[in-house]
């Protein structure tokens, strides 16, 4: 079992990659508006911005969607010269950060839509390396930001960063497979195709949390290609940066549902690798009989074998403490905490909770 999760791991992520590189500068480039929803996002709005002041390919506008905002969020928008929208009050049946969208969508004029989180930061060139991607490949482009952290807790979100980019399917190794989701904080597609889904306006789309699982098989049913990408270089952010209830808020709305929504080979290569990892971590701390010094050896290198691979894996996607490679069963047990209360969240019905405000549990 630990050998077949062990292979797994790397099976899913082999092709872990970022977006393709920019055209030269003097190419021709789209009508691009950036629509950034944002809720209490002063702290983190700035870093966004002035990363988008610098961008080889200017966007063609950038509006940001203030979604009732109690702190300065539309104020440092405006200052850093931004088109501020302030948001209507939130239908029934909508999620604050789905009727954003959407009201950004309807003010923006670009042909392309770039829909970015607040809390992400862009290398000089992203948007013209997405709009190439786009412009090769057509349909719904995503990219998973490189996962900054800062403080000790922020690595407990380790694991769960890794299990959420297995779950897509779209960066394993051969048989080949489209991507099964999209990612959120940074998503592009054109307006034709946003309006050919029905956009964050959909039924099947509004009312949820993880509203790019919902985008993502809008496009699907409709046709569209899906291509996933990590940020790497290009695509970052810093996820939970306000303490521990965040991160277990954040990860409780996205586990469970994530999980309903992965292909079931997908499903069951992760579950190998979780499983794997479990049976790892166990072996290595088990009481051993009298003191049998081939045996420790073996825990020993078996607990390295598997550090090892969370160490390959987690600097393709994150930067994260030392402490989460060497005490590798810390950031799994976290993992396995979280999954089991979003489920448990999802099975009740209860709605879980995010920026002060709850959501179906759908």
């Amino acid at each position: 079992m630990q050998v077949a999760g062990w292979l797994a791991g790397w099976w899913l992520l082999w092709r872990l990659a970022p977006p393709g590189e920019a055209p030269p500068e003097n190419a021709d480039h789209p009508r691009l508006s950036v629509i950034i929803p944002a809720r209490n996002e002063e702290g983190s709005l700035p870093h966004l911005l002035a990363s988008l002041k610098t961008q080889t390919a200017p966007a063609f506008e950038v509006i940001v969607i203030d979604d009732h905002s109690t702190d300065e969020t539309a104020a440092v928008a405006r200052a850093a010269g931004a088109r501020v929208v302030a948001g209507a009050p939130l239908p029934a049946g909508w999620t604050g950060k789905t009727w954003a969208c959407h009201q950004g969508a309807a003010q923006a004029q670009g042909d392309l839509l770039c829909f970015i989180d607040a809390d992400v930061t862009l290398s000089a060139d992203a948007l013209a390396r997405l709009a190439a991607e786009h412009r090769s490949r057509g349909g719904l482009v995503s990219v998973q930001p490189f996962h900054l952290t800062e403080q000790p807790y922020e690595s407990l979100s380790a694991v769960c960063n890794v299990v959420e980019l297995m779950g897509t399917g779209a960066f394993s190794a051969p048989p080949r497979r489209p991507a099964a989701m999209a990612f959120g904080p940074c998503l592009l597609l054109s307006r034709a195709d946003y309006e050919r889904c029905g956009g964050h306006a959909h039924p099947e789309v509004r009312s949820l949390i993880a509203e790019d699982i919902g985008l993502a098989r809008r496009a699907a049913s409709n046709g569209l290609a899906i291509a996933a990408f990590a940020g790497r270089e290009v695509v970052a952010f810093r996820m939970y940066p306000d303490g521990t209830r965040q991160l277990a808020e954040g990860w409780t709305k996205m586990l469970a549902y994530g999980a309903r929504h992965t292909p079931p080979v997908i499903a069951l290569a992760v579950g190998a690798w979780v499983g794997g990892a479990v049976l790892g971590a166990l072996g290595a701390f088990s009481p051993l009989p009298g003191r049998a010094r081939g045996a420790v050896a073996g825990r020993a290198v078996g607990y390295a074998v598997w550090g090892g691979q969370l160490w390959w894996m987690l600097r393709r996607v994150g930067r994260f403490d030392r402490l989460a490679v060497l005490a590798w069963p810390v950031p799994l047990a976290a993992f396995i905490g979280l999954f089991v209360r979003s489920v448990v969240v999802r099975a009740t019905g209860r709605q879980p909770r995010w920026r002060g405000r709850s959501a179906p549990a759908a």
